[in-house]
């Protein structure tokens, strides 16, 4: 009864078009107040003690840090650096955007901004040089999909938290996934430009160009460095990291590249803590949502039955993958971490899965629903740059859900591709 209300009522909220933090909030306060398993004061220590975690500071800092760098020229010195040992080859525009999307994403830690700042300069000089816009577009939004992989990740500090694992951990594991995506992208990429005739770039740079872009791209390359080598160097906590990268954004984007003026950075602030505040009331919420599922046993119920079966590990995992596919399509990446990992964690374990190995498997899957109508969160932002039709990039975007796809696979069922960076630092 309990849990008919509870999910029955959350459903409803979300079907009337309901925030979804607003949902979790309000579904669990009727199955509060129609079942009394809780006490209302509980659910509310519950939110707080959610919130009550020092690496969520991490989000605001790195949603700041990853806008600044964003619109302060840091995208377009990598560019400009790729290019010069890419740009020429066929298809080498894409490879540029692929490459490019990798090193931003070690800036961002989100997918949208990896899109915004890299499209809005790659797809019109794709579409110049003739590739066809719904796969420029294509391209951009799923590249923008390791902005969940490769450290820092938001998404994974979310997992991180809400599965109790070390961040750091976590950081490092995305690590191979993303240059495995990176990798995948890169192939089809040229493979598709091969078919196409998608020519290079013309412009042959003498060595004192080179030189230059290089010169002018060291301080961008410097931010990776500084920040996961700060995390992975014992100098510093992934949460501290989050402020360096602030501090090193501004100092970057107002006093080197001089992009950005000093009086813009409180709106910079202010679109951080707007977008923090969104993920932040889901997860308060979600905590206490989580401890009526707790009280109920739901996570070990299931848990229990999916064992009792005696069904193997690849079939708990295939089945697990669908599951969180289907339901990146429709639901908010970091709203479902927090309401399934007490779910599926319990299961994963049980038969032999390591929590960090999962988080990645749960976090590529749900970076997939990024490109994945009808949500698809990747999507809409690359129309919003690329003025190419949803409707178009939706069926663009189906070759690329498939390579996305046999990643997924790979990094599923071989554990090592997670893992061996995080046992050389245990």
């Amino acid at each position: 009864m309990t849990f008919l209300l509870l999910f029955g009522t959350f459903i409803l909220f979300l079907l009337l078009s309901v925030p979804i933090g607003i949902a979790l909030g309000l579904s669990s306060v009727v199955t509060i107040l129609g079942t009394n398993i809780i006490g209302m004061d509980t659910f509310t220590q519950r939110m707080i003690e959610g919130l009550n975690n020092f690496p969520l500071l991490a989000v605001p800092l790195f949603a700041f840090a990853g806008d600044i760098m964003g619109r302060g020229g840091i995208a377009k010195r990598l560019l400009n650096l790729a290019n010069i040992f890419f740009g020429r080859i066929t298809g080498g525009l894409g490879v540029v955007t692929v490459i490019a999307c990798l090193f931003f994403a070690a800036i961002s830690g989100t997918g949208s901004a990896t899109v915004a700042a890299i499209g809005l300069i790659m797809i019109p000089a794709m579409i110049a040089k003739g590739y066809a816009p719904p796969f420029a577009t294509a391209l951009v939004a799923t590249s923008g999909t390791v902005g969940t992989l490769i450290p820092p990740s938001v998404t994974m500090i979310i997992y991180a938290v809400t599965a109790g694992v070390s961040v750091t951990q976590m950081f490092a594991a995305g690590i191979g996934p993303g240059l495995l995506v990176g990798i995948a992208l890169i192939t089809f990429t040229l493979y598709y430009a091969n078919k196409h005739k998608y020519k290079g770039e013309e412009n042959q740079y003498t060595v004192k160009e080179a030189f230059v872009i290089f010169l002018k791209a060291i301080p961008a390359l410097l931010v990776p460095v500084i920040v996961l080598g700060g995390i992975y160097g014992g100098i510093f906590t992934p949460t501290e990291a989050a402020g360096a990268a602030c501090i090193y954004g501004i100092i970057l984007s107002v006093f080197v590249y001089k992009e950005i003026k000093i009086t813009e950075l409180p709106y910079f602030a202010f679109n951080a803590c707007m977008l923090s505040a969104a993920v932040l009331l889901i997860i308060g919420m979600s905590a206490g949502f989580g401890l009526i599922l707790t009280v109920t046993q739901l996570p070990v119920t299931i848990s229990s039955f999916i064992i009792d079966m005696g069904t193997n590990m690849i079939v708990i995992l295939l089945l697990i993958n669908v599951l969180l596919l289907i339901t990146g399509t429709f639901m908010e990446t970091n709203a479902a971490i927090v309401i399934l990992t007490p779910i599926l964690l319990p299961i994963v374990t049980a038969v032999g899965v390591d929590p960090v190995h999962f988080g990645l498997i749960m976090v590529l899957n749900l970076a997939i629903g990024f490109i994945t109508p009808p949500l698809g969160a990747n999507l809409f932002m690359a129309t919003k740059v690329s003025n190419v039709s949803y409707e178009t990039l939706a069926k663009s975007i189906i070759p690329w859900i498939f390579v996305m796809i046999v990643v997924l696979l790979l990094v599923t069922f071989i554990p090592s591709i997670s893992l061996y960076l995080p046992s050389i630092l245990r």
